[in-house]
């Protein structure tokens, strides 16, 4: 089982029932669940059509994952972007600046971190500021 984390604490998985498909057989699905090493501009011409796309973190040292949301969004891709996987309660601010909606997590993990943590992450985005006023 999963937890789904957002910038306000563990929310309900509203995509739970939608199928994620493969670029390779994505066809006209609206769930796309990509690799990190996936070239976007494939993507590309599929952005219209997907609803979901779904990158998955298989390390927390990988951060290719948040360089291809990045992307996606600066490619205009304005449906829901999740974040699956191993992503630390450190990287959640980092996430949602490039472009996750939501983030899931094992529940083990969730366990381990648990909803307050997740709820403490400052969501403003000025490091100079925070470190001149700290």
């Amino acid at each position: 089982m999963s937890t789904v984390v957002d910038k306000t604490g563990f929310v309900p998985d509203l995509w739970q029932d939608s199928p994620l498909h493969t670029y390779e057989e994505l066809g006209d699905a609206s769930a796309l669940l990509l690799t990190a090493d996936m070239d976007p501009e494939l993507i590309g011409p599929h952005l219209e059509q997907l609803s979901l796309i779904v990158i998955p973190f298989g390390s927390s040292t990988d951060g290719r994952g948040f360089s291809l949301a990045r992307t996606l969004r600066e490619m205009g891709f304005s449906g829901h972007l999740r974040a699956r996987g191993h992503i630390l309660v450190d990287q959640a601010r980092a996430a949602y600046r490039c472009g996750f909606d939501d983030i899931e997590i094992e529940d083990p993990q969730a366990a381990r971190n648990p909803e307050a943590q997740w709820r403490s992450v400052s969501q403003r985005f000025d490091y100079r500021n925070d470190l001149l006023a700290g």
